[in-house]
């Protein structure tokens, strides 16, 4: 399937990788990872993998809670002072950008800001015009930079910012997961690159997973790709710059979208959470956290009857299982804004990892194929 999607022009390239009862039983390259040279797509290939950073930052987050650092429910003013009275907008102005806000229901949490209830927006990928325009000229910075900036910089500026809605009310996809980044440093004292280096990247062997890539590993960066007239090509520098896990400053460590990794590092990490919580006697969480980590924390307001969120995942219902082609009730999933995918399924034991690079319309139909067909091959 993969082969012929490659062949028919509607991807240029992807890495698959599937593992069954913790042993990988598919993992294979297809088609180029450049436009301008032709370079072929290789298994070790890496890739911006933009908010599947998202779940890396939650595990982060509760190694700390097992630590007893703070209550999820805690308001997040308690460590980052600068959430303090959080206001919600009220009116707005096109002309001007200026805006009316009152006084929020409640304080965020840090579990409003795990399950993107906060109420915080995502500024230049916002849903909404009013917040793309607000936090432009705030000088948020929203996804990936290489700018010489701190996530301490932007999260203190993003802050003082009006909300969507009242703390907890609606699940909007939002920055919760940069300020926990940043508050990832602040409860541990590590800067938060070297934070997840410690304490997950090195434990489970994950040495292709960066935030800027060392110059050893740059040269197997896969070029992000777009589609003009029929042919691939490079995709322009627009609001940020593709090369940025390579150059720049490299000081903005992305919680909720800066990692770059492999297909067999981010099953990896995939398998830490289908074992409990432990690879290969290293344990980063226990069980019981696991369960809360997966466990329902946002009633109906995501994905309707087939998925709910947890603390870092979307999570399939029995509703969803019966309904078809997306996995056994309790798989786990998301996927990141450079055309990437991935699912876990605990009662299957089963990984799926699908990398690509490509922005901009095409026609790939690979996400849901190969979710399918892999819960279709299931033989044992």
């Amino acid at each position: 399937m993969l082969e012929a999607e490659v062949d028919a022009g509607n991807i240029p390239g992807a890495v698959a990788l599937v593992a069954k009862d913790g042993k990988i039983v598919l993992h294979e390259a297809f088609g180029m990872a450049d436009n301008a040279t032709g370079a072929s797509m290789k298994k070790n290939t890496i890739f911006r993998i933009a908010s599947q950073t998202k779940a890396i930052t939650s595990t982060a987050v509760m190694m700390l809670w097992e630590e007893g650092k703070f209550r999820l429910d805690d308001p997040i003013s308690k460590y980052i002072p600068a959430f303090e009275n959080p206001q919600v907008l009220s009116t707005f102005n096109y002309a001007d950008t200026t805006y009316t806000a009152v006084p929020a229901t409640s304080e965020i949490t840090i579990r409003h800001l795990l399950t993107h209830t906060s109420g915080l927006g995502y500024g230049v990928i916002d849903r909404d015009q009013r917040m793309k325009m607000i936090y432009q000229k705030a000088g948020v910075t929203d996804l990936f930079t290489t700018k010489s900036i701190t996530i301490g910089e932007s999260v203190n500026k993003l802050a003082k910012l009006p909300l969507h809605f009242n703390p907890g009310e609606q699940y909007s996809y939002s920055e919760g997961l940069d300020v926990l980044g940043y508050f990832v440093e602040v409860i541990s004292g590590q800067p938060f690159d070297e934070y997840l280096k410690e304490h997950i990247f090195d434990p489970l062997e994950m040495d292709d997973t960066w935030f800027y890539l060392p110059e050893s590993k740059a040269d197997r960066l896969v070029t992000v790709q777009q589609k003009v007239e029929g042919e691939w090509r490079q995709f322009p520098v627009t609001f940020y710059d593709p090369d940025y896990p390579k150059k720049g400053a490299k000081t903005f460590f992305s919680g909720g979208a800066g990692l770059s990794s492999t297909a067999k590092d981010y099953a990896t990490f995939l398998q830490m959470y289908l074992n409990g919580g432990e690879l290969n006697g290293v344990r980063l969480l226990s069980r019981t956290t696991v369960r809360s980590i997966l466990g329902n924390q946002t009633g109906e307001l995501f994905g309707g009857e087939n998925q709910y969120y947890g603390l870092a995942f979307g999570v399939v219902t029995a509703e969803g299982e019966a309904h078809g082609g997306i996995g056994s009730e309790g798989t786990f999933d998301w996927g990141g804004y450079f055309n990437t995918q991935y699912f876990a399924d605990p009662k299957e034991q089963v990984i799926g990892v699908l990398m690509k690079q490509t922005q901009g319309p095409i026609d790939d139909k690979t996400g849901w194929k190969f979710r399918q067909m892999v819960g279709a091959a299931i033989d044992d």
